[in-house]
């Protein structure tokens, strides 16, 4: 089916192109009207505007660059499969949710409140962010150079590769299983609670009280920066780059490091003897 060609359009009211198929807009504005292109398939966006609610929902196969979310674009993407988002700016919160195989690129989220929730096979790269709870509930992922700022981050994920990234996040990691974090800087307190193969490569990290409760923390090659109380109760094999603040109560495993200022290893909560500790400025 041949494709449709809008250029410079304005549309008004709820649902003005509903269902559209096979479409290419081009220098286009959706003012007050909800759901403008809901339920739509085949579509290409090229600097676009929304301004009002819930813009693209239901969708399959659509690519949208160089376009602006305004504040009231929120809720924009939902229940989409096969979306491609590139060298956009989004000042709408809540966006990108439940969505499966998911691109987004060189864009900037100035309100990323609850976004990127439960979706599926997703790709994120160089995407600046700030709001809390991103990424709550997704899974199968690759994410290179984000730069993120809002707390409690990607709380639920699972089988995720986060690298060249930068997350100013308390909180961040809950109950995810199956993530790594390579080659990046992370601040915030209690990182990583409740987590399930969560493993940090070549990372900085600054946390109070973090990375407790975890089953199969793997820590490699990281530095720990003014990050106390560390690793209690978690299962941990951790090789850290210089010294350790504070370490408490360990499940089991090995920490090595150059030196722990502060270690607390209650023999009536735990087994000293389950974790090998090796402090290198010691031997």
């Amino acid at each position: 089916m041949e494709k449709q060609v809008i250029v410079n359009g304005r549309f008004q009211k709820e649902r003005p192109l509903y269902r559209a198929r096979n479409l290419e807009l081009k220098d286009c504005i959706f003012n007050e009207g909800e759901s403008p292109l809901k339920e739509g398939k085949n579509l290409c966006l090229d600097h676009i505007q929304f301004r009002w609610k819930y813009p693209l929902w239901c969708f399959s196969n659509v690519c949208i660059s160089k376009s602006i979310w305004e504040e009231m674009g929120r809720s924009g993407f939902w229940y989409t499969n096969d979306m491609r988002v590139s060298d956009c700016l989004i000042e709408a919160a809540k966006n990108f949710r439940r969505c499966e195989r998911l691109v987004i690129e060189d864009t900037e989220l100035l309100n990323a409140q609850e976004t990127l929730w439960s979706c599926q096979d997703i790709t994120l790269r160089n995407v600046s962010a700030r709001g809390d709870y991103f990424g709550i509930n997704s899974k199968r992922g690759t994410i290179s150079n984000l730069h993120l700022c809002g707390n409690y981050c990607f709380d639920g994920a699972k089988d995720l590769v986060i690298t060249d990234s930068v997350l100013l996040s308390k909180d961040a990691f809950w109950n995810t299983e199956n993530v790594t974090v390579k080659d990046s800087v992370i601040t915030g307190e209690y990182l990583g609670w409740n987590s399930k193969n969560l493993t940090f490569i070549n990372c900085t990290i600054s946390s109070d009280q973090g990375l407790c409760y975890a089953e199969n923390l793997v820590l490699e090659n990281c530095t720990l920066l003014d990050t106390s109380l560390a690793f209690e109760y978690s299962c941990v094999n951790a090789k850290v780059n210089g010294s350790i603040d504070s370490v408490k109560n360990p499940c089991c495993g090995r920490i090595e490091c150059d030196e722990i200022r502060e270690l607390i290893m209650d023999d009536t909560i735990i087994n000293p003897g389950y974790t090998e500790i090796i402090e290198r400025n010691k031997n």
